[in-house]
């Protein structure tokens, strides 16, 4: 070290700092839920697997880094009995923070929604009053994870989200407790041999890539919800399935049905009558919910009836070379 060096101060020692510069100072906010709102339920669903880069929880604080209309924003949510304090970091940080109550199920109306139509609903709808349905009002992000989702086990799906946003994506602003990272701007320029590496086949790939070439347009017709679905399934490689997990995820669709799901017709119907049904049937069971479709489903995953397992897990195919 050069003798014109200055040495760090005692109180400081250089095994105890940050080598990453000052964040700069968040901007704050708090929200306060009208109703009675289970606010971490409303926003986890949110998060693509336990290590997904642009989610995570961490010391009581869920953390969210976003690609919003605004540009990146990270947002970080400390739950509390009765309110949410919020502070956000990046050239997003203003939409994040406007966007919050949405996020946190402000805009889910239980309206109409008759619990009492079978008992294990009643049951737990009594038991989780406070379920919302949260939304993140981005539409081509929802999209996208979405179709990297389609007709492989989570594990595969999880692992490339993990590694495309990682590799590719942008690196989120402010004090996060490990590196995190929002969803890429330019989809469509990531080449396919990083695709690969990522496990990602390429049905899956190019769906993405081709829609990325009309995000503008896709974003436009979404902006209603009504819209939503006609809009993206008239692209080549997307169908009901990622139709209505984009719905659920972009605008918390309390009646979005994932037609098609591996596994879900098996659960609705085991949970409402002690025996599988195949699409046709999960959705005969819940037509009495229409409008809350999705809001029944929730109910079931909180409700612990679960089909017994009686085989093996679905085995992750990898075609990549070695």
């Amino acid at each position: 070290m050069s003798t014109r060096e200055r040495l760090p101060p005692r109180t400081a020692p250089p095994a105890t700092r940050d080598p990453r510069p000052p964040s700069p100072r968040p901007i704050e906010s708090e929200y306060r839920p009208r109703v009675l709102t289970d606010v971490a339920r409303a926003v986890r669903p949110q998060q693509r697997g336990a290590h997904d880069p642009s989610q995570l929880e961490h010391q009581g604080v869920i953390w969210r880094a976003t690609r919003t209309p605004a540009g990146v924003a990270t947002l970080a949510l400390r739950i509390e009995r009765d309110r949410v304090r919020a502070a956000a970091w990046g050239t997003g940080a203003a939409w994040a923070l406007e966007q919050l109550p949405r996020l946190c199920g402000a805009d889910d109306d239980p309206d109409g929604f008759e619990p009492h139509r079978h008992p294990l609903i009643s049951d737990t709808h009594h038991r989780h009053g406070d379920l919302r349905l949260g939304r993140t009002d981005l539409v081509f992000d929802a999209l996208i994870s979405a179709v990297f989702e389609q007709k492989v086990t989570g594990l595969q799906a999880f692992g490339a989200w993990r590694m495309i946003l990682t590799w590719c994506g942008e690196r989120a602003p402010g004090p996060t407790p490990r590196p995190m990272f929002a969803p890429p701007a330019d989809w469509h320029l990531i080449p396919s041999w990083t695709w690969h590496r990522a496990g990602l086949e390429p049905p899956q790939s190019q769906t993405i890539v081709q829609a990325a070439a009309r995000r503008a347009s896709i974003e436009r017709a979404a902006r209603d919800p009504a819209s939503a679905d006609s809009a993206v399934t008239s692209l080549r490689g997307i169908g009901a399935w990622t139709s209505a997990e984009m719905r659920i995820r972009a605008f918390g669709d309390p009646d979005a049905v994932s037609i098609g799901d591996y596994h879900l017709s098996h659960q609705v119907g085991y949970a409402l009558t002690g025996r599988r049904v195949d699409d046709d049937g999960m959705l005969e069971l819940l037509e009495p919910w229409r409008g809350h479709r999705q809001r029944v489903i929730r109910l079931i995953g909180l409700s612990g009836r679960l089909e017994p397992r009686r085989g093996p897990r679905f085995a992750p195919e990898d075609h990549r070379g070695r």
